[in-house]
């Protein structure tokens, strides 16, 4: 699975502004000829959304790889890397489906190029703290990354299946409204485990009682292991 694109994995984007790009690499339009033409909405724009709808995944797959990698609290460590397996499930669904539009995986659009220097800057942050916190702090500060991550991903998803009710019926439409269905419940899921876990230590630590939805998140935690 490429989950970085670049120009060796044949990675294409549209150029803009001072921004070079190859002449073979260049994209001006990521819609035309595709069936996104066929959904009576922007062609070009849904594209480019759908590109760094792709990218904020990829990008949510390498935290989960370095938090899961990071952190010293099992229980973290099992969600993280059960996440991380869905998130890549999820970048293979948004592959096929941008496939299956006549689009091409490997293109990142303006709005991908911001996603991913904001995805980027979210894992530097836990690397650039390292070593100046404590080991509590550190376990906080990448599980309030995730947690950001996921509020975005949450917004994407739920963002596609309005999106899909857009559309025009054609087949495009019937796969977006498909792949929503079967990842939306799932990244309701990572957001909120990481929003209620982030309250659940967060008043542990501060010596509170546990909410109930803290509460929860800890009973999920523990009936994933």
């Amino acid at each position: 699975m490429k989950t970085v694109v670049t120009n060796a994995t044949g990675g294409t984007t549209k150029p803009v502004g001072v921004l070079y790009v190859l002449p073979d690499r260049a994209v001006l339009g990521a819609g035309a000829g595709t069936k996104l033409e066929d959904t009576g909405l922007n062609a070009d724009f849904v594209a480019d959304l759908l590109s760094a709808c792709l990218t904020h995944e990829r990008c949510g797959l390498h935290l989960y790889r370095s938090v899961g990698g990071r952190s010293n609290e099992p229980s973290l460590v099992e969600q993280y890397e059960h996440f991380g397996e869905e998130t890549a499930e999820h970048i293979r669904i948004l592959e096929e489906l941008i496939t299956s539009a006549g689009g091409n995986p490997q293109y990142v659009s303006p709005m991908a190029r911001a996603t991913e220097k904001a995805g980027a800057a979210l894992l530097e942050l836990t690397y650039l703290i390292d070593g100046s916190l404590d080991p509590i702090s550190a376990e906080m500060t990448m599980l309030e990354a995730v947690m950001l991550a996921e509020a975005k991903d949450r917004a994407n998803w739920e963002m596609m299946t309005q999106l899909a009710e857009q559309m025009a019926e054609s087949p495009v439409r019937e796969q977006m409204r498909e792949a929503s269905e079967k990842v939306l419940g799932q990244e309701i899921d990572h957001h909120s485990w990481a929003r209620d876990t982030r309250a659940a230590m967060t008043i542990m630590l501060a010596g509170g009682t546990p909410s109930a939805a803290s509460r929860s998140a800890e009973q999920e935690t523990a009936g994933r292991r």
